[in-house]
């Protein structure tokens, strides 16, 4: 019998490399997101390289939506072990005195919120395996400030906030939080979602950094996280691209 991990925002960049990883790991995956066609592509590609997963359709902004993936994660092949919260997302970098409250509101939601739903709902079956295991992925935006980040990192600074409480609460049962803080990292949709769509504003977020990272170094440290033996517990684990000194030290070639 595998163990599962649930993964939120499967259906793309971390979230995704996320569940191949960890299918490779030798989990089955509850790959989970809105955009079930993406899912079932993404089923099939783990299956095809000899792992197991399961596509379940959820919006972590939905309470009825969570509550069907708790459902899905009891029909499971297997304990429930490992929580993936990756669904998140950034949009707008505009000034806090323009910033418009609806992108506020959305990046609370999905972020903040959603994080506090889907732990919710999975947090009783994690505890009844007797090794359960929270990955909430932040950002460095959840411990530093910049221009133009104030919702972002906002939500973000929410969500260390939850990963701090919860390990607190949790001290005693069978429970590790670990949070995942990623600098920069250049995925397919992060910056385009960020963005409104505009591409040319998204690649020059990346403009002249040699080797960002991929999604695929953001999976890696989840995995060697949550493969630790369980009296191991990594608080937090701050990653970023040798060219990113810190949130506002960048080396760009050319520049």
């Amino acid at each position: 019998m595998s163990s599962v991990a649930i993964v939120t925002g499967a259906s793309s960049g971390i979230g995704a490399a996320t569940a191949r990883r960890l299918a490779a790991e030798g989990f089955h995956v509850l790959a989970a997101a809105r955009r079930t066609d993406r899912l079932a592509g993404l089923v099939k590609e783990i299956e095809a390289a000899g792992g197991t997963a399961t596509a379940v359709a959820c919006d972590v902004t939905s309470d009825e939506s969570v509550a069907e993936l708790a459902a899905a994660a009891q029909a499971a092949p297997g304990p429930i072990t490992l929580l993936v919260n990756n669904a998140g997302g950034a949009r707008g970098l505009d000034p806090v005195e323009s910033g418009a409250i609806g992108d506020w509101q959305w990046m609370y939601d999905v972020n903040v919120l959603g994080t506090l739903r889907v732990t919710q709902a999975l947090l009783p079956a994690l505890e009844a395996s007797g090794a359960g295991t929270i990955v909430i992925v932040s950002s460095t935006a959840g411990f530093t400030v910049y221009e133009g980040g104030g919702g972002y990192a906002a939500a973000k600074h929410a969500q260390t906030a939850i990963a701090g409480t919860l390990r607190l609460e949790l001290c005693g049962r069978p429970v590790r939080v670990i949070e995942i803080d990623p600098g920069m990292v250049r995925t397919d949709e992060f910056g385009l979602v960020r963005f409104g769509g505009d591409a040319d504003k998204a690649a020059a977020t990346y403009a002249g950094v040699p080797e960002p990272l991929v999604a695929e170094d953001v999976a890696d440290c989840i995995a060697w996280c949550a493969t630790r033996p369980h009296h191991v517990n990594v608080d937090r684990l701050v990653v970023r691209p040798l060219a990113q000194a810190a949130q506002h030290k960048m080396h760009r070639v050319g520049q």
